[in-house]
């Protein structure tokens, strides 16, 4: 990338974080710059080329002398934000997070892209209060599944197998469940110990979600329930789930030992 792109790019970004969401408004025009005002009445003077630039490229919209951004401008802005190069192109589409999880036992930190799973999506969902509508807790419980049914393979297979019919193979020849490690196996373990836990009324909706990846819309109509209904169930085996990982301690008051009346006190 030449110095001229450069520039061109810095120009498009500080043109189109200027414009957001507002309309902008063409003033006036001197050589190279063009004045702008914008509806909350904010003006600058930007190059006449990164507008035209912008026109061409579909970032801007023009009605008359009124100009808006559109909605491919917030995917450049995403693309400068993640820097050059063909990573960016991908990375406008990520909405990454560090986040802790645990992986069999051991707390572990993680890049999580939240906008691939539908469970990243309810993690930023309000309830009515204005509180988040899945506790983090809920949340890590979920991810936790996701991590288990990853580790134990048990994702079904989309593509063709190339590998030779089970009747074909020799004595000691490897495929099945023979072949899995010892992780694998426990992380299955762990998934029939959650299902379990859940319970078999909102196992369901918790491995479509978290381990099949099927929106809450998708969940509703396979299994014929009503409107918004799945969030509501997903919630509560989340809940439940995290029960089962991080179980309440035991209650430890002393259970009681003697009746009594109550002017009794016992002899010392």
């Amino acid at each position: 990338m030449n110095k001229r792109e450069i520039d061109m790019g810095q120009a498009l970004e500080g043109l189109l974080r200027f414009a957001g969401s507002r309309v902008l408004t063409l003033k006036e025009g001197s050589g190279a710059g063009l004045r702008l005002r914008r509806d909350d009445g904010a003006e600058r003077t930007v190059p006449a080329a990164a507008v035209r630039r912008a026109l061409a490229d579909g970032l801007l919209a023009r009605e008359a002398d009124r100009l808006r951004a559109t909605a491919d401008a917030r995917g450049f802005l995403r693309r400068r934000l993640c820097g050059a190069g063909e990573e960016a192109y991908g990375a406008q589409h990520r909405d990454d997070e560090m986040a802790k999880v645990e992986v069999e036992g051991a707390a572990a930190i993680v890049r999580i892209n939240r906008a691939e799973s539908p469970l990243g999506a309810l993690a930023r969902m309000k309830d009515r209060q204005g509180g988040q509508f899945l506790p983090e807790e809920a949340v890590a419980a979920g991810e936790r599944l996701h991590a288990d049914f990853t580790r134990g393979q048990l994702q079904p297979r989309v593509t063709a197998s190339w590998e030779p019919r089970l009747a074909s193979r020799g004595d000691g020849a490897r495929g099945g469940i023979a072949d899995l490690t010892d992780s694998a196996l426990a992380a299955r373990r762990r998934v029939s110990q959650a299902v379990d836990a859940i319970g078999p009324e909102l196992a369901g909706v918790a491995l479509d979600v978290c381990c099949f990846m099927k929106g809450l819309e998708t969940v509703e109509r396979e299994r014929q329930w009503p409107a918004r209904s799945a969030k509501l169930l997903l919630r509560a085996a989340l809940l439940s789930l995290s029960r089962h990982y991080h179980p309440p301690a035991p209650d430890r008051r002393a259970s009681t030992l003697h009746w009594g009346a109550e002017d009794y006190r016992p002899s010392l």
